[in-house]
């Protein structure tokens, strides 16, 4: 009996004076509880917010000259044309705007570009205020990857107008 009476009072002492009793794991468990309900309470709160709404935007008539100058140059939009749809691909800026692969039909018409799979500046009309290219000369596979263009187009991005040759824009509306 004297061995365990004395065996208790070797863990007592030791208890008491050892402050490596307070490193538990429950202990690590509990401070690490209050140090994060601590930060959660003192740290600055920030109200959620709903995402900004893009603005409303106005279907507009463009001829090629007027859709010129939304090519994502000058903090301007970034709009180009298919088949006589103006698309808002400004979300595409990387893609579309200056320095993009497809940065040569940003203001422009590109549906004879998109059909012949063509991204040079001879595939874009000239002649900003003649006839619009009427596309009569393109294959079956051509008019093909064309619409496939354009169906990816209207699944992504916002119609905003229609390309009108220059004097027809009485006419469109």
């Amino acid at each position: 009996m004297d061995y365990v009476e004395n065996r208790m009072a070797q863990e007592a002492a030791k208890q008491t004076g050892n402050a490596e009793s307070f490193v538990t794991p429950l202990n690590l468990v509990l401070l690490g509880m209050l140090l994060y309900t601590a930060y959660s309470w003192l740290r600055p709160h920030t109200p959620a917010t709903i995402p900004k709404e893009e603005p409303a935007v106005v279907f507009k008539t463009f001829t090629p000259r007027t859709l010129l100058p939304y090519n994502g140059e000058k903090d301007m939009p970034v709009y180009l044309a298919v088949r006589g749809r103006v698309f808002d691909v400004t979300r595409g800026r990387n893609f579309y705007g200056p320095g993009g692969p497809y940065a040569n039909f940003a203001g422009r018409d590109a549906s004879r570009g998109l059909a012949c799979g063509s991204f040079d500046e001879e595939m874009l009309t000239k002649d900003l205020d003649g006839p619009l290219d009427t596309l009569s000369d393109l294959d079956k596979d051509q008019l093909e990857a064309l619409q496939g263009w354009e169906e990816r187009f209207l699944e992504k991005y916002l119609v905003v107008g229609k390309l009108v040759a220059v004097g027809d824009e009485d006419k469109a509306e």
